[in-house]
């Protein structure tokens, strides 16, 4: 029978897993807590603009959907607590797709849309997505684990960063108050109590 030592060794790693996310070549480090701010509508930092290629060769630019609400979400095939959130942000999109809102993904895999493509169709997601690549990352500080997602307000400021699986709930909260309320509420959540979501697992890309 394992020690209480070891079972609390155990507990303590499937934590750790949960509060972050899948990163291809470095380790990835997590807060200890979550934390919280609000602060006005002038301390929020502008989303950077870019200009990328959604899966039908039709450019993209942040700048188009000034006036919406946006979840930008940088991810990957590979990333498994990706694959949990995307079905979330598909109904997302379904949603709210007619009260200004929408959803934007940045699909960061190196072999392209030979494998994006094909993960697109059998995950039937719905709105649309970019291929990205570090020039793109870099405009948003370095994206060092997925998911990486990104509340971003109709005024194109960014007012919730998550890194790592964050719950369905909590996104959809966020939503919300970005087109519901006057007052804009900035959330840094680089990580995430683990609650009963399912923990994240490290691994690299194949």
């Amino acid at each position: 029978m394992p020690s209480i030592h070891s079972r609390f060794l155990a507990a303590g790693v499937l934590v750790a897993l949960a509060l972050v996310g899948c990163n291809s070549s470095k380790p990835v480090t997590a807060a200890s807590s979550p934390s919280k701010s609000e602060k006005g509508d002038k301390e929020l930092k502008m989303a950077p603009d870019f200009e990328l290629k959604d899966s039908d060769g039709r450019t993209v630019r942040m700048s188009d959907y000034k006036g919406k609400v946006v979840l930008l979400d940088f991810w990957a095939t590979w990333c498994g607590p990706c694959k949990i959130e995307i079905p979330w942000f598909i109904e997302f999109e379904r949603n709210y797709k007619d009260k200004g809102f929408a959803v934007v993904g940045v699909a960061m895999d190196d072999e392209g849309w030979s494998v994006v493509k094909p993960f697109i169709k059998e995950m039937a997601i719905n709105y649309r997505v970019v291929h990205g690549n570090d020039k793109t990352a870099d405009l948003f500080g370095g994206i060092d684990a997925m998911p990486t997602t990104f509340l971003i307000d109709r005024g194109g400021r960014i007012a919730a960063t998550h890194v790592g699986l964050t719950g369905k709930d909590e996104f959809e909260d966020g939503i919300k108050k970005l087109m519901g309320a006057s007052g804009i509420v900035q959330e840094h959540a680089s990580a995430r109590r683990p609650g009963r979501f399912v923990p994240a697992v490290l691994f690299g890309a194949n």
